[in-house]
């Protein structure tokens, strides 16, 4: 999609800080991070939502293989860390392309209680 920020990431027209890449998914540093760890996990293919996500595609267990790489890369996978994915507005989606909010380096509060 030509006006999505993280399209344009994946083709390289905006920097970023890349933690972890393979064909199908791209992670890199959140630029206003909300923990000491902030990653953002998206696929490279263009899918605007959770919802968009097609049930037979591997799309979702890319993604899952990917947190799991950047966790031991990052090294909050033994400590624990919080995987976030948002979907729509009202639920707190800003950035139109799926993506994953991977955040550790601290004892994160428990916001379901």
């Amino acid at each position: 999609m030509a006006d999505c920020l993280f399209c344009k990431i994946v083709k390289g027209e905006i920097p970023c800080t890349k933690v972890y890449e393979d064909d199908a998914v791209l992670a890199f540093d959140d630029i206003h991070p909300m923990a000491p760890v902030h990653v953002i996990v998206i696929p490279k293919r263009h899918v605007s939502t959770l919802m968009d996500v097609d049930a037979n595609t591997d799309i979702a267990g890319r993604l899952i293989a990917a947190a799991q790489n950047v966790a031991k890369i990052k090294k909050v996978a033994a400590g624990g860390f919080r995987a976030v994915m948002n979907c729509n507005a009202d639920g707190g989606q800003v950035v139109f392309h799926l993506h994953m909010h991977l955040l550790g380096g601290r004892k994160l509060e428990d916001q379901l209680g």
